[in-house]
């Protein structure tokens, strides 16, 4: 059976662990090589992942597809562009960047956030989404369409936190909220040239990152009595969602946040 994405190139950024192992498995299982990138190969421990012990680019070629991984540090510009010049070195084009590499430091009120826990966390989850964005769209513009209309697909993944403000997370809701404007700005632009460029928010999800609330008893509880679904998200719901942004079926879909989240903002 044809996937949705045979033929297609995709880069995702922070591969190795949580939202975005999901989503590159998810891209590759659609027919999408993939170019797997982060700073280390290995998944972060405390993950949910069954297979954790196994590098994401050797799972999806373990299945049969066609994936590299490529170390890089999103906070370096040089590192980006480098990245999405192996894609299409090896690969002929990009037709899919998704920038997902981010970081959480901690619950903290902004007394007591430090200058280097903003300056990190606005480093990696905005400044990063930039340089990805920037990198992506200047291969898209100099690539001729895929032949179904589109010059390629940016995917952004932000969070519910640049939606809504979040307790005690003045940094990382600052670094996802520019994620989310970021991203309509870049829709507006683009749009002429036919290139897509959305936004994924995630709920409160079973990922390393997540993993201190849901092993604490009372955070645990507080975030099930607040999600009017039955049971909170996965990683893998993430995946589902950009492979929906990444196929011919979102082709006149740009500039949205979509958020993945079980109605947990929609109260």
């Amino acid at each position: 059976m044809a996937g949705k994405l045979d033929g297609k190139v995709a880069v995702v950024t922070g591969s190795s662990s949580g939202n975005g192992r999901a989503v590159a498995l998810a891209l590759s299982r659609e027919g999408a090589a993939v170019v797997c990138s982060d700073l280390r190969v290995a998944a972060l421990e405390g993950g949910y992942e069954e297979d954790i012990g196994t590098a994401t680019h050797d799972v999806i070629t373990g299945e049969g597809g066609a994936a590299l991984y490529v170390s890089a540090d999103v906070t370096k510009a040089a590192d980006v562009d480098a990245l999405v010049s192996t894609a299409v070195s090896e690969y002929g084009r990009l037709d899919v960047m998704v920038n997902n590499a981010g970081v959480f430091t901690g619950l903290h009120t902004i007394v007591d956030e430090t200058d280097d826990q903003w300056d990190f966390t606005m480093a990696v989850n905005a400044t990063g989404v930039f340089y990805g964005c920037r990198a992506a769209i200047r291969q898209m513009l100099a690539q001729p369409d895929d032949g179904e209309g589109s010059r390629g697909k940016v995917i952004n993944i932000a969070s519910i936190g640049g939606l809504v403000g979040l307790a005690q997370e003045p940094a990382y809701c600052a670094s996802k909220g520019a994620v989310v404007n970021l991203t309509r700005q870049l829709a507006v632009d683009y749009a002429p040239q036919r290139i897509n460029v959305n936004a994924i928010c995630p709920g409160f999800l079973a990922t390393a990152m997540v993993r201190p609330f849901l092993d604490d008893p009372e955070l645990n509880k507080a975030l099930h009595d607040q999600s009017p679904w039955p049971h909170l998200g996965t990683a893998e719901d993430v995946g589902k969602a950009a492979t929906f942004l990444a196929s011919e079926e979102s082709g006149w879909v740009s500039g949205a946040n979509l958020v993945v989240d079980g109605a947990f903002t929609a109260g």
